[in-house]
């Protein structure tokens, strides 16, 4: 009797083996039946299942019939299999992950389909993870066979530059290169580059050594490392900005001022230094000026400038005061030896020869008087300045008598005359008891009364006389700070006695008055000159002077005075000066 079975969907139920046994059966009436059957379907869980029911039926020939109901239970239990080789695990660089394989299926009993998943599991960096990739086959009656590989990707190459890297140079230090702008890529993904400088000192500022380095480096920390090495130096010399003073021979008063020259250096800063070196000749006048300017940068390069003045003295001393070249004078007017003053433009050691000669052979015809004055420079330069004096036979005296006081101060008796007169004459006193100097006579030295003084010409071609008489008083009222205040020495001598060791002016120190004091030798040269005088003169000659500066030779002197913000008229005057020379 059939027997109910399950089968695989794969086993086609026709080809069971179960009719034998029916086939078989013996009939108490007839033999060798064979038994047919009908079958029912009935659908399963899925579509590789189903259930017949199949109806055995067995006749005999006098149609007697047995029949027998068999199930027959199809099922899908069976999964799928992979057509394909599978992929196995592998191990690759980030950017050799292989393609994901299409893999197909095939079932037992029908249709299979593969599905496919992929899963990335994260590691240390973006590049370096594990990829797991699932392959699904599934059949209708979902028996599934799984197959998974393991794909461990990595990223251990560096990145590389894209472009010429730089090479290791030597360079002056202004023309250092720019830093080169370098990117790279990587197999896996993007790179970045980062860029140190480093600075090694050398000797100096502008000599160093510059490192440069670039680095690329990748997400998985891969790098590459590329370093330039530029050695930085300074050999060239600063330039001078200006134009540069050239050779040349001039005048000693027109030596030129030194040029500031300033330079530039190619690499920072430049200084310039200067020095000047004299190189004296044969006298004052005379010698050479060598001027060097350094230029000079931060690490000892130097450009040099020299520059050589010849220093010359070919003029002659030039005279300072006016002159009258020719001049026509009465024999009684004739005038005095003019105080000259001389200057030369390189030195204060001249020297002053004075001549003068006359033609005058008898005291009644006009005859002439030539003075000449030689004046020499420290280099042997002479200037000759002459002064013609026509002089003409006349004597016009005409005298004032005067009125003075007590507290008057001296003064010249040449005051109460005028006329053309020769003032070679000599001053006598006629009546009174008074003294006079020369010419001059001090009120202030006599008691009130009336004196008589006599001009006399005598040794003349134009002899005179006559007389003045000259009324003291007390009458008269004392102006403080005036002319007749002022004291004058008379004599200076200058010898360690402490006695008129100093040239002074007295009786006006209350006044506020600024003394301003010249003092002249007999031939015009100025030998002393202060202009906030502090009665401290006893012979010295000033350094400007003509002549040489130290104590003055022992002689008469003269001396011009102002009182300044007095109001009063200069006060002018010898002075007799005995020093040891």
């Amino acid at each position: 009797v059939p027997a109910d079975i399950t089968i695989e969907c794969d086993v086609d139920p026709s080809d069971l083996s179960i009719t034998g046994d029916v086939t078989d059966e013996a009939d108490n009436c007839s033999t060798g039946l064979e038994a047919t059957y009908t079958d029912s379907l009935a659908n399963g869980s899925c579509a590789n299942e189903s259930v017949i029911t199949r109806t055995w039926t067995l006749t005999d020939e006098c149609d007697n019939t047995t029949t027998l109901v068999q199930t027959i239970t199809v099922e899908d239990t069976t999964a799928p299999t992979f057509n394909e080789a599978l992929p196995t695990d592998v191990t690759v660089e980030c950017d050799a992950i292989p393609t994901a394989e299409t893999l197909t299926a095939n079932d037992n009993c029908g249709d299979a389909t593969v599905t496919f998943e992929e899963e990335i599991t994260n590691s240390t960096c973006d590049d370096s993870y594990t990829l797991t990739r699932t392959w699904t086959a599934a059949d209708a009656c979902g028996n599934e066979t799984v197959h998974s590989q393991s794909i461990t990707v990595q990223d251990t190459t560096a990145p590389i530059f894209n472009e010429a890297l730089p090479t290791d140079v030597t360079v002056e230090c202004d023309a250092v290169p720019t830093a080169e702008t370098l990117t790279a890529n990587d197999n896996c993904g993007d790179a970045t580059v980062t860029f140190e400088e480093e600075i090694t000192n050398s000797t100096c500022d502008n000599s160093y050594t510059l490192t440069r380095t670039w680095t690329a480096a990748d997400a998985c920390g891969n790098e590459t490392v590329h370093s330039q090495s530029i050695t930085v130096q300074d050999t060239t010399a600063p330039t001078f900005n200006e134009a540069l003073p050239t050779d040349v021979t001039v005048e000693c008063d027109a030596v030129p001022t030194a040029e500031t020259l300033t330079a530039n250096d190619n690499c920072g800063d430049a200084t310039v230094t200067f020095e000047e070196e004299i190189t004296n000749g044969a006298c004052v006048g005379d010698y050479i000026i060598e001027r060097t300017w350094i230029a000079s940068d931060a690490c000892g390069n130097e450009t040099l400038h020299i520059q050589i003045i010849t220093v010359q003295d070919t003029t002659a001393p030039t005279l300072l005061t006016p002159l009258d070249d020719n001049i026509t004078a009465y024999c009684d007017d004739v005038p005095g030896v003019p105080e000259l003053v001389f200057e030369d433009s390189c030195s204060n050691n001249i020297s002053v020869s004075f001549n003068e000669d006359s033609n005058q052979s008898n005291g009644f015809e006009d005859y002439s008087i030539v003075r000449t004055w030689t004046v020499t420079d420290d280099c042997g330069n002479v200037a000759t300045f002459t002064q013609n004096i026509n002089v003409e036979i006349n004597n016009t005296i005409t005298a004032f008598d005067a009125n003075r006081c007590v507290l008057d101060s001296e003064f010249d008796l040449f005051e109460l005359l005028s006329g053309d007169y020769s003032t070679d004459g000599t001053w006598t006193v006629v009546s009174g008891d008074a003294i006079i100097d020369g010419s001059v006579f001090d009120p202030s030295s006599v008691d009130v009364g009336i004196y008589t003084f006599m001009y006399s010409i005598t040794e003349s071609a134009c002899p005179a006389e006559v007389e003045v008489n000259v009324t003291i008083d007390d009458d008269c009222v004392v102006l403080p700070c005036g002319a007749e205040d002022v004291v004058i020495s008379k004599t200076v001598t200058a010898n360690g006695d402490s006695f008129n060791e100093f040239f002074t002016i007295s009786g006006v120190e209350d006044c506020g008055f600024v003394v301003e004091l010249q003092i002249f030798n007999r031939w015009g040269a100025e030998i002393y000159k202060n202009n906030n005088y502090q009665n401290d003169w006893n012979g010295d000659a000033h350094g400007s002077s003509v002549g040489n500066s130290g104590k003055v030779p022992t002689g008469t002197y003269y001396y011009i005075i102002n009182l300044k913000n007095s109001g009063l008229k200069p006060f002018a005057g010898p002075i007799y000066v005995a020093t040891d020379k």
